[in-house]
């Protein structure tokens, strides 16, 4: 439950510049974003990203896609399904052909290129998954588990002429199980499966043949089916990958390099190089390295990618992120993949929960980078892509995608899709914008930066009142999963005036809609209670004044919220004077996380509002490893019982508590701040200690974030409630990093509580 050591966690990124447009002061909550203008703005795609990750329209198959291939501008696709239909078109509906298992398109186009092949079985279901064109183009070599291809006997491994779309009759070696992985030369075809023999003649997992289908001398014999080929830059050494232990009896697990003639193994990977719990699903090479892809099962596994330097075969980084890794595809200084990883925390990104099915990382560091559209699970396995190609045509690069998903961006899309080198069409999203005046003669404009699944670098131009003009400029980074909070402040205002803003974001060729205006009154003094909070160090400081959308501005430090599960915002009942709270629903296990990620703090102040009539309890506030599952590890947390009493708990060794007697489920609201420093924890409710203890100065360390309206409680924290979830509404979140003094908390109480 509680893990007290965790990996170091590299925070989201944040650099840029800015430009004021006119005279107008300009102020900026995020140092690194203040810096003078030294560079040029948002250009797509943002390098050294070279597709875009615009989904072209593309026809469908009705079942999984397991293969690609292509040559001279046609894409092959091999896999298990009936018939292929155009994009939009529903299973079964206008315009579906049959194809049995294999179809060619045109890369450019996306429609069927006129190749029509059947591979079949006699018992069983026959299926091609694996496909490999020749280096002269001319040939173009299949993989599976099948008897015959339009008609003609073939026993798992085909040649199909391209040119003429037939099969090739004078290659037929046999091979008696599911051939999976290919890799071809001008003089040689490898391959590898679950098979045992080829053309009579023992041969464990992989083999090779020459383009007559006659068996070579090249031996590589594993214990376990082999699902990756892949024949090195220089030509001299294979590669191979699979579920295996041994390969030629050399301890060697789920990856091997061997010489490409004798198949003697040049290079082994004992066991413990790969948990045992992975196997090797893809390998690819250039002449900078080899990369392999990797998925696990159960606990402990390996799903990520791995580097290797191209003459000694040693390691230069290994990516553990978590979801299987099933394809790569290398261009243009990055290496593609196609997975579903949901957990890349220990790479220093995003932590366990949302599913990316499309990555792309720098083959020297195995870095992250902005490039991120994104497919569903779909049927099958539930895996979501599976293989790429790369396919040129008439100047532009297209990136062929197979798989099993059923969905591309949120759009109904079977099994294929394909993004392009360009032009990049797709513009960022709409950023969610705040706009608040707390100070005398001052608005301060927040708004969370916007993601383009293509492009990191963007431009903001932020717009006042019905100006067509923006008055202020600037570029900034974001990911699709850190999107870190921008703050403007303009000075050109005079106290009484009300104003709007607005907010577009371009990536240098595409622009957003602007959005929604955001009007605000001129304050004419300062906001009593949220300047005692800045005044007394808050870091974070959720205001809760937005009227919809999943972003919580920060009034302090741009360390924005982001609400899960759609909580209820612009409640007009609330704390503090603030004008709105928002409302937590508790069985709709609703709550708001930190958009970045945080060491855990030594010393701390958490300080909200709240109000109630739940008999459920739930967590307000918390600290916690995970933002949109649960967290497995958690402390330094605020908590109602089911009679209303709270709670204050952290991990210092066990698990150390501090409970109020007075139960405050009465529906009235409430001011509560727990500290801890070296004074001890202290639990303040309404302006005054309630409770304490003055020995335990410490907490569970690691990286985490603040989550508020729910995460996880287990049976062993004092009196556990019903539901970890809060039903209620919460207001004026603030985090410090120190414990704020008994004179503090009073003060704040007061002045929000009108005494």
């Amino acid at each position: 439950m509680h893990g007290r050591s965790t990996q170091p966690r590299r925070t989201g990124r944040r650099t840029g510049h800015r430009r004021g447009l006119t005279a107008l002061a300009v102020a900026c909550a995020t140092p690194l974003l203040c810096l003078p203008l030294t560079a040029t703005g948002a250009s797509a795609l943002t390098p050294p990203v070279a597709l875009t990750a615009d989904s072209l329209s593309t026809w469908q198959t009705n079942g999984v896609v397991y293969a690609l291939a292509q040559a001279n501008g046609t894409v092959f696709a091999g896999g298990t399904f009936s018939a292929i239909r155009p994009a939009g078109v529903a299973a079964g509906g206008a315009g579906e052909q049959s194809a049995v298992n294999f179809a060619a398109f045109d890369a450019a186009t996306g429609a069927p290129a006129g190749c029509k092949l059947s591979f079949t079985v006699g018992s069983g279901t026959a299926t091609v998954r694996a496909l490999a064109v020749s280096p002269d183009g001319k040939t173009l070599y299949a993989g599976g588990y099948f008897g015959a291809v339009n008609g003609t006997g073939a026993s798992s491994l085909a040649a199909i002429d391209i040119a003429t779309c037939t099969v090739r009759t004078d290659f037929r070696p046999t091979v008696p199980a599911t051939v999976r992985a290919l890799a071809v030369t001008g003089d040689t075809v490898y391959f590898g499966g679950d098979f045992t023999s080829v053309n009579s003649t023992a041969r464990q997992r992989f083999a090779a043949v020459d383009t007559t289908g006659r068996l070579k001398s090249w031996t590589v014999n594993a214990d376990a089916p082999g699902r990756a080929v892949e024949v090195t830059a220089d030509g001299g050494h294979v590669a191979v990958g699979g579920d295996f232990f041994t390969v030629n009896g050399s301890d060697s697990h789920a990856l091997a390099i061997t010489d490409a003639t004798t198949g003697a193994v040049t290079r082994a990977y004992p066991r413990g190089f790969f948990p045992d719990t992975s196997v090797v699903k893809d390998i690819t090479a250039d002449a900078g390295g080899l990369y392999t892809a990797n998925e696990g099962t159960g606990g402990g596994v390996f799903d990520g990618r791995t580097a290797f330097e191209p003459d000694t075969f040693a390691q230069r980084w290994r990516d553990t992120c978590l979801g299987a890794t099933q394809a790569l595809q290398l261009y243009k200084g990055l290496l593609y993949s196609a997975s579903h990883a949901h957990d890349c925390s220990t790479m220093g990104e995003y932590p366990d929960g949302q599913r990316r099915h499309l990555l792309a990382e720098g083959l020297g560091d195995g870095k992250l980078v902005g490039w991120a559209p994104d497919t569903n699970d779909g049927i099958g396995e539930g895996i979501g892509p599976r293989v790429f190609t790369l396919a040129p045509k008439g100047g532009t690069d297209y990136l062929w995608v197979g798989g099993e998903f059923t969905t591309v961006g949120g759009t109904a899309q079977q099994s294929l899709t394909r993004v392009s080198s360009g032009p990049d069409t797709g513009a960022p999203t709409v950023p969610q914008v705040k706009a608040e005046s707390t100070e005398a003669g001052k608005v301060a404009v927040h708004w969370r930066s916007s993601f383009d699944t293509d492009d990191s670098h963007l431009t903001y131009r932020v717009y006042k009142d019905s100006g067509t003009t923006p008055v202020y400029e600037v570029s900034g980074d974001s990911l699709p999963w850190s999107r870190p909070q921008l703050t403007w402040t303009d000075t050109a205002v005079a106290a009484g005036e009300t104003h709007s803003y607005r907010v577009s974001v371009t990536d240098g060729t595409n622009t957003s809609a602007k959005s929604a205006a955001q009007s605000v009154k001129v304050a004419s003094s300062a906001d009593a209670y949220a300047a005692a909070v800045r005044g007394d160090g808050a870091s974070l400081y959720w205001r809760y004044g937005e009227a919809s959308g999943a972003y919580a501005a920060d009034s302090a430090k741009d360390d924005s919220g982001v609400h899960w599960n759609a909580p209820t915002q612009g409640v007009t009942d609330a704390a503090a004077h603030s004008g709105s709270a928002a409302s937590y629903t508790g069985s709709k296990k609703q709550w708001t996380y930190t958009d970045q990620p945080h060491s855990a703090p030594s010393a701390f102040s958490l300080e909200l509002w709240f109000k109630t009539t739940s008999t459920n309890g739930g967590k307000l506030i918390g600290f916690g490893n995970k933002v949109q599952l649960t967290s497995t590890r958690y402390d330094k947390h605020v908590y109602m019982t089911n009679n209303g009493r709270l709670v204050f708990g952290v991990y210092s060794g066990g698990v150390r508590t501090v409970t109020t007697t007075q139960s405050y489920n009465d529906g009235k609201w409430h001011h509560v701040v727990a500290t801890q420093s070296s004074a001890g924890m202290k639990l303040y409710v309404d302006g005054a200690l309630r409770t304490s203890n003055l020995l335990v100065t410490g907490n569970e360390s690691g990286t985490g974030y603040w989550r508020v309206g729910g995460d996880t409680l287990s049976t062993s924290w004092s009196n556990a409630p019903t539901s970890p979830y809060f039903t209620g509404l919460i207001d004026e979140v603030a985090v410090y990093g120190k414990a704020l003094s008994a004179s503090q908390v009073t003060t704040h109480y007061q002045r929000g509580s009108g005494a």
